[in-house]
């Protein structure tokens, strides 16, 4: 069933393959941070305090926290559910949280656009509904046409990230049995009869002092293995050489990386030893940041004028995003020079 209450196991393998948790973490970083900014003057620096210092959960603390939370886990479940706790004794919002969404069932209502909130119980007759739904904050990331839960960044993911696990665990068993270097110890008595006779004897000898001779090695003690007749010492496996898995584990994290959008460079990949963030690079990566910034906008908005309501402010509140990177700087102010440039010289010509 494609709800949020079946979450595939498969999710899991974002902290299998570092490059995928990496990948997330730098998403939720690089959307940046973001300013509530009150329609009333007068209340703009509670909403300050209270954005630097709300409650998230029993560590955390600022708005900032929840909204990388509530992004992460957007991004890994493709849906996210927080909640607005109020306090009872001062009736102020005192304190956010994020909330696992497999615990919560989203119903229709009267109506196409009222959601009902039910907590999930062991069987269907269990759930209970939530009784103050104004305060419960929801988003679905990229639902198909008709359906109410998102879907995780990570689809398609776990199958590649499967192969490359694959392909990791035969690199260790290799090297278990090929790194970890044991030897053949051959004996091979002459067509002289006595030395036939002791052979056997011979090689047990060989085999004990073979024996010591490695364990003082291991204690850091160098012994030097003499003996007398045909004696052929190999090391076993040393004719074969390991697979070249440089080729195929580049694909798959090619794969990988395409699905998350991220310049392989940031995530230390340097495929390219000129490698550098193109503008193309930039423009797709600021789209993508972007999108979620239009995601995460309306829950702190929605955060924002509860704050303001609760505190007797009928004023509202719009969200100011940081610029995403230095980059949009220096282009930004390239533009507003060349305007300037522009204006004073058609000034010119007017005068003229």
């Amino acid at each position: 069933r494609h709800d949020a209450g079946h979450i595939d196991p498969d999710i899991h393998h974002r902290r299998g393959v570092p490059v995928i948790d990496a990948a997330i973490g730098k998403i939720v970083r690089l959307t940046g941070s973001f300013q509530l900014v009150a329609g009333d003057s007068r209340m703009q620096e509670q909403l300050d305090e209270f954005v630097r210092s709300v409650p998230v959960g029993l560590t955390g603390q600022s708005l900032q926290t929840f909204a990388d939370a509530y992004l992460d886990s957007l991004l890994t479940y493709g849906n996210a559910l927080g909640e607005m706790l109020i306090d009872n004794r001062t009736g102020y919002l005192g304190g956010l949280q994020t909330v696992p969404a497999e615990l919560v069932q989203i119903r229709p209502g009267s109506h196409p656009l009222e959601r009902q909130y039910w907590l999930r119980g062991e069987q269907e007759s269990d759930s209970i509904r939530i009784a103050r739904p104004e305060r419960i904050l929801f988003t679905a990331l990229n639902p198909p046409p008709g359906g109410v839960y998102g879907v995780s960044v990570l689809r398609g993911l776990p199958a590649l990230s499967h192969i490359l696990l694959r392909i990791y665990a035969c690199i260790g068993q290799n090297y278990d049995r090929m790194g970890n270097v044991r030897y053949a110890v051959t004996y091979k008595p002459s067509n002289d009869p006595n030395e036939r006779a002791y052979a056997g004897e011979r090689a047990r000898q060989i085999a004990k002092e073979w024996s010591e001779g490695m364990r003082a090695g291991a204690a850091g003690e160098i012994r030097d293995f003499i003996c007398a007749g045909d004696v052929d010492i190999r090391v076993i496996g040393a004719d074969n050489a390991l697979l070249d898995t440089e080729v195929p584990v580049r694909q798959l994290l090619e794969q990988l990386i395409a699905k998350l959008s991220i310049p392989p460079f940031l995530l230390g990949l340097n495929w390219s030893s000129t490698e550098r963030m193109s503008s193309q690079q930039a423009d797709i990566l600021t789209s993508e940041l972007e999108y979620y910034r239009r995601l995460l906008e309306p829950v702190l908005r929605r955060v924002g004028i509860a704050f303001l309501r609760l505190a007797g402010s009928a004023a509202g509140v719009s969200v100011e995003w940081s610029n995403i990177n230095l980059q949009d700087e220096t282009e930004y102010a390239q533009a507003r020079l060349w305007n300037a440039q522009a204006a004073q010289l058609e000034q010119q010509l007017e005068n003229c």
